[in-house]
């Protein structure tokens, strides 16, 4: 047990508020998990059991950086009762513990969002009768997306379209109870629906969990906060701790209102930051200070005030590109900076190419040699889950834990190759939705011949399938019998996997690559059934879709290479060297943006960027930039005009 960390007398404030209703207003950089972890010792020490604590959040990072530091706090064997989890892992115990009451099992697998888009677009072409190829169903997808975060479709039938993704919306609803599948969203609203039409349920858990406690709670969408209202019901303690000014996730349904309405017993403002300089502080104030809606608050720093902000326009969007990293050189150079401590921020990620291309071709000295290439990073790459290898092993593990998954059982029925064409898949499906039956009872009465489909099958269709059924349940009866690092092992072995996949592509480095891929497979259920206090296979395959996202950032921010990433990436981040670029009006604030979350939105997202710097702020743009295929001229961006001047050092872009 490590000894407390001194807080300033706003957080012990904070700390000590433990009845009520409390909202913490942490500015960046305010200490803030501090606060979390600080309030949950004193609970303890005030006799609250710790099995009574419940705190979540958003990111797996979040949740498991509170885990180790409660636990080096109050020492492991208390910390491991406190319940620390982000909303959509918490949702996910609750449901395997209770959602047989909504009609499902509790062996249901947690589909992506890959997942639900190819669903949707197979339920589209059976409505629409359609076999080829469909238009694009962004907009009936965008619609459903919203309607599965709130639990409940809100259009109403004005048009063909709205009437099309209403009962489009249904039967997704339908298929996945039939498939006794979940995803992201409906973790939320499955839980919701379960405490509102069962009490019993609700009780169970609001009364385990006396006090609660939200991290980043400007994040939360209409049903985090249904979720949050329900749970504290009973004791009525909830502690929220979030920023109003950086609500930057409006477009994927988080709601700043559910902070800036918080009705509280208690407000405390943390206004002391403990990361960036003084100048870079006032900079940030004086650009959020234009926002109307928010709760008024000031950052203040007691570190030394620094050199001004150096900002530049350069004529093209190369000159700034090229100005932007001789800056990072030098500054490396003459301050000793590593490269891990340089972040480019920009608002999309297209603006991350020319940037690229620069970087690898900069030549640069290191003491007397001359080096080529500066080493970096991207944010937003293809994540070793979302490769196809691993993809189709995981359908493997998916239908061996759930057969009713359909998504899964058509990845894998002909994956490898056992003589089963896309004609005869096509005609099962088919036959399938005709006949409204689960498709792997459909499969199943095939191989055993016991279906009038069989009569117009081909024989090697029908052997295939009759594979299929028999390799699946064995192999069911091995994940149940064996350990499951064993039993994928054996699994592989007997698909001989590992040749199917690289028979597939002819680099021998994507075969190696696409290997190594596999074998992280194996170890990555080997870690989870070392850990996992009853490990089984369908929670084994959400938890590592869960945490896919986090597993790719920790791993990249753990090597010494300059960061590229979106204004959005860079949240809860910070580097001692930010540069901001491409700060045009048509990039920010983005002209869409602009119509679908607002101006304030836009402004919240640049004091991010802004709030993300330690030390130095580069501000960046160009006064031509290539957009609709063509290069045209872009003004600066409107929040720059915000930043007072004395706090600016206006250079040109060549000079350093």
């Amino acid at each position: 047990m490590s000894a407390k960390p001194r807080l300033n007398a706003k957080q012990k404030e904070a700390v000590e508020a433990t009845e009520g209703r409390i909202l913490v207003l942490a500015g960046a950089g305010s200490g803030k998990t501090s606060v979390l972890i600080n309030r949950i010792a004193h609970l303890i020490d005030k006799g609250v059991p710790p099995k009574a604590i419940l705190g979540l959040t958003f990111t797996n990072k979040a949740a498991e950086e509170m885990r180790a530091r409660v636990s080096a706090l109050i020492g492991a064997k208390l910390a491991k009762d406190v319940t620390l989890a982000t909303f959509h892992s918490f949702c996910m115990g609750i449901l395997r513990e209770e959602i047989e009451r909504l009609g499902y099992t509790s062996n249901f697998t947690l589909y992506d969002e890959k997942d639900i888009k190819r669903l949707v677009t197979n339920i589209a072409k059976q409505m629409l009768e359609h076999d080829g190829e469909l238009p694009s169903l962004a907009p009936t997808i965008e619609q459903i997306k919203a309607a599965r975060s709130k639990g409940t479709f809100d259009g109403g039938d004005a048009t063909w379209h709205d009437k099309f993704s209403k009962e489009l919306f249904l039967k997704l609803n339908d298929s996945m109870r039939s498939y006794n599948a979940v995803d992201f969203d409906s973790l939320l609203t499955l839980t919701v629906d379960l405490f509102e039409k069962f009490p019993e349920a609700l009780d169970k858990f609001a009364t385990r969990f006396r006090y609660i406690m939200i991290d980043e709670y400007q994040d939360t969408s209409p049903i985090q906060y249904k979720l949050a209202h329900l749970l504290s019901s009973k004791w009525n303690n909830l502690f929220v701790v979030g920023d109003d000014d950086q609500s930057i996730y409006g477009w994927r349904g988080a709601l700043v209102d559910n902070i800036l309405n918080f009705q509280a017993d208690q407000v405390v403002k943390l206004e002391q930051n403990y990361r960036s300089t003084p100048t870079i502080l006032n900079a940030a104030n004086a650009v959020i200070a234009k926002n109307t809606k928010r709760h008024a608050k000031e950052l203040w720093s007691s570190l030394p005030h620094s050199e001004p902000i150096e900002i530049f326009h350069a004529p093209t969007e190369l000159d700034e590109t090229g100005a932007v990293i001789d800056r990072i050189v030098k500054l490396k150079q003459d301050r000793g900076y590593k490269w891990s401590d340089f972040a480019i921020l920009y608002r999309s990620n297209t603006l991350a190419r020319p940037f690229e291309a620069a970087l690898i071709k900069t030549v640069w000295r290191s003491g007397d040699q001359w080096m080529r290439g500066i080493p970096y990073q991207v944010f937003g790459g293809t994540e070793m889950v979302e490769r196809s290898e691993v993809k189709d092993l995981m359908s493997y593990l998916r239908a061996i834990a759930n057969p009713k998954d359909e998504e899964a059982l058509l990845r894998i029925i002909n994956f490898p190759r056992r003589g089963i064409s896309d004609e005869t898949i096509a005609f099962i499906t088919k036959t399938n939705r005709k006949e409204k039956k689960a498709l792997w009872t459909l499969l199943q009465e095939i191989a055993t011949h016991d279906h009038p489909i069989c009569n117009e099958l081909t024989r090697h269709g029908s052997q295939g399938i009759t594979s299929f059924v028999t390799f699946l349940k064995k192999e069911q009866e091995a994940f149940r019998q064996k350990p499951m690092k064993v039993a994928l092992k054996e699994l592989i072995d007997s698909l001989n996997f590992k040749k199917a996949v690289s028979d597939e592509v002819k680099s021998e480095k994507m075969k190696a690559f696409k290997q190594e891929n596999i074998d992280a497979c194996i170890g990555l259920i080997g870690d989870y059934e070392e850990s996992a206090h009853s490990p089984t296979l369908p929670d084994f395959l959400a938890t590592s879709l869960l945490n896919k996202q986090h597993q790719t950032r920790q791993k990249k921010l753990g090597e010494n290479k300059l960061s590229l990433m979106t204004l959005h990436s860079a949240k809860g981040l910070e580097f001692p060297v930010c540069c901001l670029v491409a700060l045009e009006n048509h990039l920010l604030p983005h002209e869409k943006s602009l119509k679908e979350t607002g101006i304030e939105e836009e402004r919240r997202l640049f004091y991010v960027g802004l709030t993300r710097a330690k030390e130095r702020l580069i501000l960046s743009m160009a006064k031509k930039r290539a957009r609709y295929g063509k290069e045209m001229a872009s003004e600066p961006s409107r929040f720059l005009y915000d930043i007072p001047k004395e706090l600016l050092r206006i250079s040109c872009h060549k000079s350093l």
